[in-house]
Formats: C-alpha cells, structure tokens, sequence
C-alpha cells in the first residue's frame, strides 16, 4: 500500500516537474513571436522614414548638352523636349513610385547677364501658369521673369504626360541668384552656360515650400 502512495506521490510530482518545460516553451515561442513583430514595426518605420525623404534632385544644365534655351527665351526645342519624355519622365516616375512625394518644384535658372527688355508677365503670369497662354506668349523683362518662364514652359511640357496628371507641380524662379553649388552667385554679367539650368526637386508631405 505505502509502494502504491509512493508510486502515486512520484508520478504526481513528475507531472507537476513537468509543466515547467512547457512553460518555458510557452514562454520562448512567446518571445520569438513579440521579437518578429518589433522587427516588421520597426521595418515599416524605416521604410516610411525613407519614403518621407526628400529624393536627390534632377538637375539639367546646358554645360550637358541635354538642352539650350535661344538667349532670352523660353521655347523648348525637339531636342529639349525629346529628352525630357525620353530621360527625365521616367526619372521622375520611378521616384514618385518609391517616395511619398506631396509635389515638384521646377526651378529656373539663369546667368547674370542683363535682358534689359520689356516684360508682360505682370500682366499674362497667370493665364499662363493655367495654361491659356502659351509660355512663348510671354515677354522677359528680366532674369527673374526669363528663369520662371523656363520653369514654366517645362512644367508645361510634363503636364502632358498621361502619367503625371495628377502630380502637383510648382514652378519658381532663382535668376541669377545661384551657383550650382547652391551659394549665392557673385555679380558677374557674362555669359555662363553652367549657371543656365533647370532643377526638379521633390518635396515630401509636410515640408515647407
């Protein structure tokens, strides 16, 4: 009788022995389970984090070749064109496929040589920028004006695009003002092709304009 007590007594304790095991199993799979999740959360920070990041910039100068203005004017050329569905489109595409992208500024910008002209953007800037006029209807007056023309007839140029209908862009004006470098240019009325370029920057949600 006391044999069979103590066989009872033995296997009891056993069991109880036994739970500990799958406790720490519980505990483990538990563990590794908490430890995936932080990991997918902390995934999915990053890739956000970097889809709220500002893209690296396209700039298109003339010193490339990939386009020229006629001195003083905005008209894009074929060639000009060309290149922007061709090169630049597709450039932006991809961006806007991996980055969240709240809209494009288009830059404009010039040398510091004097246009000395009689501008009618006071007048036709915004007919303009909804396209009713074309950029070629519009008159510099100055740098200002030439380089936000520029900006303009590119926007325009994109807009165009079937795929980039929905995409908000802005088109602004730097002049002279600017070195590619991005420092304020000294006065220097020279001609300078690599002062002559247009700048495509994309701006995340939530970022100044």
């Amino acid at each position: 009788m006391r044999t069979l007590r103590s066989r009872s007594r033995n296997t009891t304790e056993n069991q109880e022995l036994d739970v500990f095991p799958s406790f720490t199993d519980l505990m483990s799979n538990a563990f590794m389970i908490m430890s995936l999740l932080l990991l997918l959360a902390l995934f999915q920070s990053l890739e956000l984090n970097r889809r709220l990041q500002s893209a690296t910039p396209i700039i298109i100068d003339e010193k490339s070749g990939n386009f020229k203005f006629k001195s003083g004017s905005a008209e894009l050329n074929l060639y000009f064109k060309e290149y922007l569905n061709k090169q630049i489109i597709p450039q932006i595409e991809q961006i806007i496929q991996e980055r969240d992208i709240d809209f494009i500024q288009v830059i404009g910008h010039t040398d510091g040589q004097v246009l000395g002209l009689t501008g009618n953007l006071d007048q036709n800037l915004e007919k303009t920028a909804q396209n009713q006029l074309k950029v070629n209807q519009l008159n510099a007056g100055s740098n200002a004006d030439l380089a936000l023309m520029r900006a303009l007839a590119v926007v325009q140029e994109l807009q165009l695009n079937q795929d980039l209908k929905n995409v908000k862009f802005r088109a602004y004006s730097a002049a002279q003002l600017y070195l590619p470098s991005g420092e304020l240019a000294p006065l220097n009325r020279q001609a300078d092709e690599t002062r002559r370029r247009i700048e495509i920057r994309f701006i995340p949600p939530g970022k100044n304009n």
